[in-house]
């Protein structure tokens, strides 16, 4: 079997999808993208081709390697992510290939479902108590919030007062059982992550995810230090070497890769295994597609450590397609009381209709972060 050819088409609502065919005619699909920068990533894809037009998809670790370590300069969004979509779409090849579902060529899964979380509030979170009701009411046991809006490195009291309000809100709305996830998006610095850490605390959250920037993760033992819950991080890590100092720090206890930016199932799954033998949780970040989607429910079908999913049906960002839109049958992917049952069919066990990929490629996008300012009009994080 032989790689033949390589397809990318750029899909609302911010998405990059990738196929790759075969002599055989088995092909397979991954999700290459870095979000606003869908257009870089695909341009990374066409260049990896050089290297694989012709070879045999089967041989997926070689493969990962001379992607990895062929052109020199390594790692990065951009490159990790090219490189991730490539991986996807090779085990997806392998499992077809096989007939069998992608976690049986890891060993085979130790859980039958997933337990997942969805998204409320928006990038400026409000009316989270109603939300929260209604997300609850559909089955969920766990929800993620932004915790805060734009906050400078030295803010007033205010904000954090604002953010824990929001956060006391949601838990007065459904009781003590329901898992509320605050992400502080990279948004609050160091100076006042340590008061709005600690105020958080009686409210008991899920996780705390991002609390610094990740240049800033050696921070994280002094302002973590005494906290009674978990703390997440690793959305914008890209590979295991990112990940091992944070380990090393012992200051995490949940991992976040994102297997459309940290190489893919490949590196995803040592990055898992890692987290494990330091006793970190696995919580695959997710806000994209389908596709990065079923791989993120294959690696959590065969970790250990997995203990949650993000997924982003009926997020803020997915607006003209949804995340289930672009399958020939969304039932693989289906959420019933707050659970995903691990995909059985072959390789990624998701269908790609092809046509509407092809004819929602034709209008695209060109989705961007949106860029924010301070009341100073210096840069805010987004």
């Amino acid at each position: 079997m032989k790689i033949t050819k390589l397809t990318t088409w750029q899909v609302p609502p911010r998405w990059l999808f990738l196929k790759i065919e075969t002599d055989a005619g088995v092909s397979g699909w991954g999700e290459p993208v870095i979000e606003g920068r869908a257009a870089t990533v695909e341009a990374a894809v066409q260049e990896f081709s050089d290297y694989l037009i012709g070879k045999d998809p089967r041989r997926i670790e070689d493969i990962w390697q001379t992607l990895y370590r062929g052109g020199f300069y390594r790692g990065g969004p951009i490159l990790m992510s090219a490189i991730a979509g490539i991986d996807q779409a090779l085990w997806d090849i392998k499992g077809k290939a096989l007939g069998v579902p992608v976690h049986e060529l890891l060993g085979g899964r130790v859980r039958d479902r997933m337990r997942m979380y969805c998204w409320l509030g928006g990038d400026r979170p409000a009316d989270i108590g109603r939300q929260a009701k209604e997300v609850v009411a559909k089955g969920f046991t766990a929800f993620k919030m932004n915790g805060t809006p734009e906050m400078q490195i030295v803010d007033s009291h205010r904000k954090i007062d604002e953010a824990v309000a929001r956060v006391a809100e949601a838990r007065a709305a459904v009781g003590p059982d329901v898992g509320i996830a605050i992400d502080f998006h990279g948004r609050v610095h160091r100076p006042m992550a340590k008061a709005l850490l600690r105020e958080l605390e009686p409210y008991h959250p899920l996780f705390v995810e991002e609390p610094v920037l990740p240049e800033h993760l050696h921070c994280l033992p002094q302002i973590t230090g005494g906290l009674g819950y978990p703390i997440a991080t690793g959305e914008r890590l890209f590979s295991r070497y990112d990940f091992r100092p944070v380990l090393e720090a012992r200051c995490v206890d949940i991992v976040q890769p994102d297997l459309s930016h940290c190489g893919g199932l490949t590196e995803g799954r040592k990055i898992a295994t890692l987290a494990e033998t330091f006793d970190v949780a696995l919580a695959p970040h997710c806000p994209l597609g389908p596709l990065t989607l079923a791989v993120s429910l294959h690696l959590d079908a065969v970790s250990h450590n997995a203990f949650i999913q993000e997924q982003s049906m009926g997020i803020h960002y997915n607006t003209g397609n949804d995340v289930l839109d672009y399958l020939v049958d969304p039932a693989p992917l289906a959420i019933v009381d707050g659970y995903t049952a691990i995909p059985t069919g072959p390789g990624l066990g998701v269908e790609i209709n092809e046509d509407f990929v092809a004819e929602r490629a034709r209008e695209g996008h060109r989705w961007r972060n949106p860029v924010w300012r301070h009341e100073d009009g210096s840069i805010a994080e987004w």
